[in-house]
């Protein structure tokens, strides 16, 4: 007999071979969810719950936010952020021993703080950085392996896009998600710090050290990115203490980086026309994503999958540590093949139930899941910062970037472990802006 869980999984797999199959995450997700809804309940309905869920979401206000932010983002790129955040770091600590591998840290994390994205921040920072470390005489993979993790953290620190994404999803509060990221996401650079110190103390001709640049020269330095700093403190800040709503919040940051871009001598129509370009081509994708994702979600839902799960777990009485390190586990093997938004949209409404259930903070759950997704960009065999890496530098071998970045994976599941053994350190900051 076939049961409702039974085409729920049938459902899945399909959407599995559609992606593996090349097909965008957005249409795979909305094919898939009117088909399921379709056969479970009828195909009127289907369209019904398709149509009703587009009109939500491009009529949601809150949704405003995403494109907000990513316009502030591309005028930030326009104002030539990416080469600053590196530049600066690179003067205070490239004179010690893989001081520029530092410095590309520290670049990806200030760049993260207005990308919102993996993939933009290590492409952008790379191609500041990667070119310098060469010519420093640093180890290929060295190099290349601690932009590659750098660039993770573009996807956690506020404001993430995939935190929006997760916050609409899951219906939860955008500004405590970005709340909840801020120590796991500075937590997540000192570990991959503390990564480079010590194989810089082990091996030191992976990284070497630099000629010292003099205070004179680090100050003004230092006085070029102070700008985009206070921005990013204003507009995250300001949305954590209670000042503005998000979709308020990157209101404010879209227009004080115009004045920034002006004050910086780039407020220029090309530029602008740009932005206004970039920011509307990645918009339409992600809301599509969003819309498809959402209709999968229904999808699940009727399918009875989630209660399913929900009642394997409860009978195993497997203890809520052990669940989750299940679900760490899977949400890893998927990462081998499946694009980090893909595997957010796809297992969110499959696990968040089973997490609530177990006793786990929404809020908790959203910073857990996009800190496993985040390493499936740098292991094996997907690992599409990888491949970013590779696209600029051809010369080096996939190879050479995987092994490079093999400590640093350590490093990520060592984080991946505090995160989930200590829940404590991603919900206090949420915990006191709530208060």
């Amino acid at each position: 007999m076939i049961t409702t869980e039974l085409i729920g999984i049938f459902g899945i797999v399909l959407l599995l071979a559609l992606l593996a199959g090349g097909v965008p995450i957005g249409i795979g997700l909305l094919v898939v969810g009117l088909g399921g809804l379709a056969v479970l309940i009828s195909p009127e309905a289907a369209l019904i719950k398709g149509g009703v869920v587009s009109f939500e979401i491009l009529s949601k206000y809150e949704l405003g936010v995403l494109p907000l932010f990513l316009l502030m983002a591309h005028i930030c790129f326009a104002a030539g952020a990416s080469r600053d955040f590196f530049d600066v770091a690179a003067k205070f600590v490239g004179h010690r021993r893989g001081g520029l591998a530092l410095a590309s840290i520290g670049g990806c994390a200030g760049f993260g703080a207005i990308s919102g994205s993996s993939l933009a921040t290590v492409a952008t920072i790379s191609s500041v950085a990667l070119p310098e470390m060469r010519k420093a005489g640093y180890h290929p993979g060295f190099a290349s392996g601690a932009l590659a993790a750098g660039g993770t953290l573009g996807s956690l620190i506020p404001p993430s896009g995939a935190l929006i994404v997760f916050g609409i999803i899951a219906e939860q509060s955008i500004g405590k998600l970005f709340a909840a990221a801020v120590v796991p996401g500075l937590s997540q650079a000192v570990f991959y710090l503390i990564t480079i110190v010590i194989l810089c103390a082990i091996k030191p001709e992976l990284g070497p050290a630099t000629a010292r640049v003099p205070w004179r020269e680090r100050l003004p330095a230092l006085r070029k990115v102070i700008d985009i700093f206070a921005l990013i403190f204003f507009v995250i800040g300001g949305m954590m203490i209670g000042w503005f709503t998000p979709t308020e919040a990157a209101s404010v940051g879209v227009v004080v980086s115009l004045v920034l871009l002006a004050i910086r001598g780039g407020f220029k129509l090309p530029a602008i026309t740009r932005a206004l370009k970039d920011t509307l081509r990645t918009t339409g994708m992600i809301y599509v994503v969003i819309i498809g994702a959402l209709v999968f979600a229904a999808f699940v839902g009727v399918s009875g999958i989630t209660e399913a799960l929900s009642a394997l777990v409860t009978d195993l009485h497997a203890s809520p540590l052990l669940a989750i390190v299940v679900m760490a586990l899977v949400l890893l093997l998927l990462g081998s093949f499946l694009d980090g938004v893909a595997l957010m949209l796809l297992t969110t409404p499959i696990f968040l139930p089973i997490a609530e259930q177990l006793g786990y903070s929404p809020i908790w759950f959203g910073i857990f899941l996009v800190r496993t997704m985040e390493i499936g960009f740098v292991h094996p065999p997907l690992g599409l910062n990888i491949y970013v890496i590779q696209g600029l530098a051809k010369d080096l071998s996939l190879g050479t970037i995987f092994r490079g970045v093999i400590p640093f994976l350590v490093a990520d599941f060592i984080h991946l472990g505090v995160i989930i053994a200590v829940p404590a350190l991603t919900l206090w900051l949420p915990g006191i802006v709530a208060g």
